[in-house]
């Protein structure tokens, strides 16, 4: 830390320097100057160790780690993940890194040399589950000590709560070797090594430009027929109870075409389905891409805290792209933000039939104040024309929201504006939440966490009964209707087929009679027999292709019903 902070006082000093003695430049050419020399002056492992002089081995030299010190390799690897998808995703990063370093994998516990823990910080329930793993770890890192003095088990904690707790996890689970963010897994290898003489190694630095847009993911389940693609990392956004900004950092992009790449490569591996992920992907923005486009103004009713950026390749040219790879691989993407749906985008999503009629719009709260306290620049009002202006623009639309209910300050009254935004908005799907403070944000600063634990409960308890309750209702009227299913597994318990629709519906159904037996990866056409408010029950009436399948029913009359307004 010292060495650091000693680079960044020469830097600034230099900085200092140069513009001074530049006067004869303009601002924006002395700026350039700078980062040119810069760019062409020592790194900072040239100044740990003075030396200039450029090091050309196969693998990049590492000053600060002994020369004695070797990549441990042929070691197996333990995974545990938790959170979103994105953690999954991260986590195929991971194993990718490690597996280019000779490690091997492993899903038996007593075969691992090494557990690395995926983590969540975004919510209470989250962190919570990671100490009692941590618990479980560190009893059974003990005992494979006493049972084996010359084993060595390492515990590594990766992701959000690794940022976010570095100090917690460090001083309290004197059992964890490894504490690793979100931007420093190309440097586990590294750290691996350090561990070997018993030292706790950590980087948990967040990177402005770090995509790992060069990293293939080595997908964890490669009999899955679905897979996930990171387009981006961190967010801009600063929502008031929000960690994620401060613990994945400041939103960039990968570029189009290594996404596009990797979708490609996945379509030859037979993969049916990839999800495109971000913390915002509406915000998706390719600048290194040169496009002469006229960017779009944010709609009525909604504003942002940061400057959006400017030209470049957005989300709609980035969906236009990746649905062209494939016309029968599936084209899903999570999360959005309800600011940043431009009428481009819904317009590429209602032409390709194999771009999901399914969009998640996250709501938070029903309340404009609340909304206000939250920071989610939209009120009430705006957002509900945006449904409208939705399910009027894609028909057959499904619609998917995160609710948090007990939000610092939320009434009574303010409560019932979210449950009658609920009642009013027809979802497929929700992720309703009570609240929880975090650390760092802005709420954590600003508001008290005022509102008792027991009426955060009873709220969310009413939240989760109206949601069963209309989606009961939403998916009885399925019944008797066709749904085009992609076909993923078998239910263990009852040894049926297991699918999902258009809209993420989960649907099971019998294999069918004769000679072509339904198997993971086809499409086939169901019809709906029954209906419970999270699954479907149907049988299968024939194989298809998603096109056949569209141009069978049309583009007027969608096989399953509108998500819309309920008026």
């Amino acid at each position: 830390m010292l060495v650091l902070n000693k680079t960044h006082k020469f830097l600034k000093t230099a900085k200092k320097s140069i513009l001074q003695n530049c006067r004869c430049l303009s601002e924006n050419d002395r700026v350039s100057s700078i980062r040119d020399k810069i760019k062409q002056g020592p790194s900072l492992k040239e100044f740990i160790t003075g030396n200039t002089e450029p090091v050309l081995t196969t693998r990049p030299h590492i000053p600060y780690v002994p020369e004695t010190f070797q990549i441990v390799s042929k070691r197996k690897v333990y995974f545990d993940v938790y959170g979103c998808q994105m953690n999954l995703n991260d986590t195929e990063i991971v194993w990718s890194i490690l597996k280019n370093e000779g490690f091997e994998k492993t899903e038996i516990e007593e075969e691992a040399d090494i557990f690395f823990v995926m983590t969540c910080a975004v919510r209470e329930g989250a962190e919570n589950k990671i100490w009692h793993r941590l618990d479980h770890l560190r009893g059974y890192k003990r005992r494979a000590m006493i049972k084996n003095k010359n084993r060595s088990v390492k515990i590594g904690i990766l992701g959000c709560m690794a940022e976010r707790l570095k100090e917690k996890l460090i001083e309290k689970e004197k059992a964890v070797d490894i504490v690793a963010g979100p931007d420093s897994y190309r440097d586990l290898p590294r750290l691996l090594a350090v561990t070997e003489n018993g030292q706790t190694a950590v980087n948990v630095l967040l990177s402005l430009d770090e995509t790992y847009a060069d990293v293939v993911p080595v997908r964890l389940n490669q009999n899955s027929v679905s897979a996930f693609i990171s387009i981006m990392r961190g967010c801009d956004n600063m929502c008031t109870y929000c960690i994620v900004p401060f613990t994945r950092g400041r939103e960039r992009s990968r570029p189009v075409d290594s996404i596009v790449d990797e979708v490609r490569q996945l379509a030859e591996q037979g993969v049916k389905e990839v999800t495109l992920l971000g913390q915002n992907v509406n915000s998706y923005r390719d600048v290194s891409q040169i496009k002469g486009i006229n960017d779009t103004q944010m709609a009525k009713g909604f504003k942002t805290v940061y400057k959006t950026k400017k030209g470049g390749l957005r989300f709609a040219d980035l969906l236009e792209k990746v649905s062209a790879v494939d016309p029968e691989m599936r084209i899903r993407f999570t999360a959005a933000h309800p600011k940043d749906f431009p009428d481009e985008v819904l317009q590429v999503i209602s032409e390709r039939s194999n771009i999901c009629k399914m969009l998640h719009l996250p709501a938070q709260s029903g309340s404009s104040a609340v909304l206000e306290r939250m920071r989610r620049g939209y009120t009430r009002d705006a957002y509900l024309q945006l449904v409208e202006h939705v399910t009027t623009t894609i028909p057959g639309v499904g619609l998917s929201t995160d609710m948090i209910c007990g939000f610092c300050g939320e009434t009574d009254e303010e409560f019932e504006e979210t449950m009658s935004l609920l009642e009013l908005v027809d979802y497929n799907m929700a992720f309703l939440f009570p609240y929880s403070m975090r650390e760092k944000t802005t709420a954590y600063r600003r508001y008290k966490d005022d509102v008792p634990e027991h009426v955060k409960k009873d709220r969310h308890n009413r939240m989760i009964e109206l949601y069963r309750r209309k989606s009961q209702l939403l998916n009885e009227q399925e019944i008797g209707r066709t749904h085009l299913v992609l076909v993923e597994g078998i239910v263990k318990k009852t040894g049926q087929l297991m699918g999902r629709n258009e809209v993420y519906m989960k649907i099971v159904f019998d294999q069918v009679d004769g000679e072509r037996q339904v198997k993971n990866g086809d499409y086939v056409a169901v019809k709906i027999l029954g209906a419970k408010a999270s699954v479907l029950t149907g049988e299968v009436l024939h194989h298809t292709t998603l096109r056949e399948f569209y141009k069978e029913v049309g583009w007027a009359e969608r096989v399953f019903s509108s998500c819309s307004l309920n008026t």
